[in-house]
C-alpha cells in the first residue's frame, strides 16, 4: 500500500496511488458492483465543495471504494462514516486514512454493510450524505438512507448523467417518473454539475452527473411515505395511461379512482408524468381516507 507521507497536501489518492492500491489488494474493478474509482483530486475537492460540508457535519459515505473520496470528506468534516459492502475494500479502508489522514483517523467509521441493509451507524446522527454510486443501486439506496437517517439535511450524489436528469427531472419533462417523485417526497434536488469520463479508473463508458438534495422537514400529511409511493408506482406502471384508469386497482374501482381525484382537484384523465409529489400526496390523502 502508498506510503505517501500524510500532509494536507499530499493526503488525496492520486492515480498512480489509486493503482498502487489496487494492485497491492489485488483489486479488478467489477462491473457488477458498478466499481469506478475516482483517481483525480481536484475531482474529489469539487464534490466536497459541491455538497457543502462543514467543519461541524456528520458525513456518511455510502460505497468509499479505495477511499479517494473518503479522505477529501475527512479533511473537511468533523466525522466521516463510510459505508462498504466489499470484504476487501472494506478491511482496507481503516489503514488507508490511517496512513494518509493519522490526525483524522480516530473522526473515521466503518460498517461493514449492504448500504440497504443498514438502519443504524455508530456515532453522532449523521448531518450529510455524500456518495459515488453505481447507477443499478442509485435510487433504491439514496430513498433508503433517507428514510432510515432522517437527521440527514444535505445530500450530494454522483451517478450515471442519466439518472441524475431523472432524479432532478420536474413534471412534464420526458424523463420525470418515479425516482423524480420519490426524490422530491424527501428533498429540493437539482442538478449540480457534470463529472468527465477521465477522471474515473476504469473510465466508465457514459458520462456522470452530480445531484445535490437539500432536505425538506417531514411532510403534514395524514397519509404515510409508503401510501404516497404506492400511488406513484401505480401511476406510473402505465405511463401512458390516465390516472382515473391505473389508480383503479388501489380505489378499487375506476369511479373510486376518479370520485378520489376530482376531490383532490386532479383532472381524472391526466397522466402522472404531469404531477408534482404535492399531487400525489393529495391524492393518497382521498385514497386512503
Amino acid at each position: 500500500m502508498s506510503t505517501t507521507p500524510p500532509d494536507d497536501h499530499d493526503a488525496l489518492l492520486g492515480p498512480a496511488d489509486v493503482r498502487e492500491l489496487a494492485a497491492a489488494l489485488g483489486v479488478r474493478p467489477t462491473k457488477q458492483r458498478g466499481q469506478n474509482f475516482v483517481i483525480d483530486a481536484n475531482t474529489v475537492r469539487k464534490i466536497v465543495r459541491t455538497a457543502g460540508v462543514r467543519p461541524e457535519d456528520t458525513v456518511v459515505e455510502v460505497g468509499p471504494g479505495l477511499g479517494s473520496l473518503t479522505l477529501g470528506l475527512l479533511e473537511a468534516a468533523d466525522r466521516v462514516t463510510a459505508i462498504e459492502i466489499d470484504d476487501v475494500l472494506a478491511a482496507a479502508l481503516p489503514s488507508t486514512v490511517a496512513s494518509r489522514l493519522p490526525g483524522r483517523a480516530d473522526r473515521f467509521a466503518l460498517v461493514h454493510s449492504d448500504a440497504l441493509h443498514v438502519t443504524e451507524l455508530p456515532g453522532p446522527p449523521p448531518t450529510a450524505l455524500v456518495a459515488n454510486l453505481p447507477y443499478n443501486v442509485a435510487v433504491p439506496v439514496l430513498l433508503h438512507m433517507l428514510a432510515a437517517f432522517p437527521t440527514i439535511e444535505r445530500t450530494l450524489v454522483m451517478v450515471q448523467a442519466e439518472v441524475a436528469d431523472r432524479l432532478a427531472a420536474q413534471p412534464g419533462n420526458k424523463v420525470y417518473g418515479v425516482p423524480s417523485v420519490k426524490a422530491a417526497w424527501h428533498a429540493e434536488v437539482r442538478r449540480a454539475g457534470a463529472i468527465g469520463r477521465n477522471v474515473f479508473w476504469p473510465a466508465p463508458n457514459v458520462d456522470s452527473g452530480l445531484v445535490y438534495w437539500e432536505h425538506r422537514p417531514p411532510r403534514d400529511t395524514t397519509v404515510t411515505r409508503e401510501q404516497v409511493f404506492a400511488v406513484v408506482d401505480a401511476a406510473f406502471a402505465q405511463r401512458r395511461k390516465a390516472l382515473r384508469g391505473v389508480l383503479k386497482g388501489i380505489a378499487g374501482s375506476a369511479e373510486a379512482a376518479e370520485t378520489a381525484l376530482v376531490a383532490a382537484g386532479i383532472d381524472p384523465m391526466a397522466r402522472g408524468e404531469m404531477l408534482s409529489v404535492e399531487d400525489f400526496i393529495a391524492i393518497a390523502e382521498r385514497l386512503y381516507a
